[in-house]
């Protein structure tokens, strides 16, 4: 099997090291000549994609591929959000071109809105951010595409080695909404996840991807501070608006286990293992 993972950063280097150990080619895109070495010395075998509003710029051997995976960050923070969509049908225009039958499209819960309640994934998203609107959009495009199957996964709050969470407010005092309930998972389920759609072959589904523990803002990053050795933030003790994700799509189709329920159980860096 061969699987091209477009967009090797954080995320997509893990996974490679994952499908490489179980013997699966795996081919990553860079955007750049200097970041081809780093791909390369995990055993990728690497591609420069340049992707823009205008046009993409690409290997075609890169797209000859059993799975593509698309993990392109969407640059919403950078102001780069209208350029996203046209790189998306840009992205779908080519896997038509190159006959790939099998995609899975990495999202995020910020498809939904905190509107104060719990969601998943038989509720339709209702963004309250214009990051959230084009996401969803985005989703909607590969939805529309009947000629291969899609998986679509969204991913919560991405914590892991390199993203320490006791970090994010660290030392920060009168943190609004410390009440409100967080929504993370951690990279090793990020890579768990994916890599079991890949070997079940399971395509053409939606999955939340949230551990299934959410506990207060104030007690997370004040627990995660307090871990990595860093100063402890404050938090106003409110509750503002909220939502909680549940991934109730993971067991019954995948047959998946989070590798741990309870935030406290393990550090943000290295948690226990355990099967699908």
């Amino acid at each position: 099997m061969i699987v091209s993972i477009l967009g090797c950063g954080w995320y997509g280097k893990a996974l490679a090291k994952e499908l490489l150990q179980k013997g699966i080619v795996v081919k990553g895109s860079a955007t750049s000549a200097e970041k081809l070495e780093t791909l390369k010395a995990i055993g990728i075998t690497p591609f420069i994609v340049q992707i823009n509003a205008d046009q993409i710029n690409y290997d075609a051997d890169f797209f000859k591929s059993d799975v593509l995976v698309i993990s392109i960050p969407p640059g919403l923070k950078k102001g780069e959000g209208s350029a996203y969509l046209p790189k998306i049908k840009h992205i779908i225009q080519v896997i038509l071109d190159n006959n790939i039958q099998k995609v899975i499209y990495i999202n995020s819960t910020g498809v939904y809105g905190d509107h104060n309640k719990t969601v998943t994934e038989n509720d339709a998203p209702n963004a309250d951010t214009e990051s959230g609107k084009i996401l969803f959009e985005a989703e909607n495009l590969f939805r529309s595409e009947n000629i291969f199957k899609t998986t679509i996964i969204r991913f919560a709050g991405l914590v892991g080695p390199g993203r320490h969470p006791g970090r994010f407010f660290a030392a920060k005092k009168d943190i609004p909404n410390g009440l409100a309930p967080v929504n993370m998972i951690h990279l090793d389920d990020c890579v768990g996840i994916s890599s079991a759609i890949i070997e079940e072959d399971v395509f053409g589904y939606l999955f939340n991807a949230c551990l299934p523990d959410h506990p207060t803002k104030e007690d997370f990053y004040n627990d995660a501070a307090l871990k990595g050795g860093y100063e402890v933030p404050q938090f106003i003790h409110e509750l503002k608006t909220w939502k909680i994700i549940e991934s109730i799509a993971l067991k019954p189709i995948l047959n998946y286990t989070f590798k741990i329920k309870n935030w406290k159980e393990g550090s943000f860096d290295a948690l226990p293992q355990s099967s699908n």
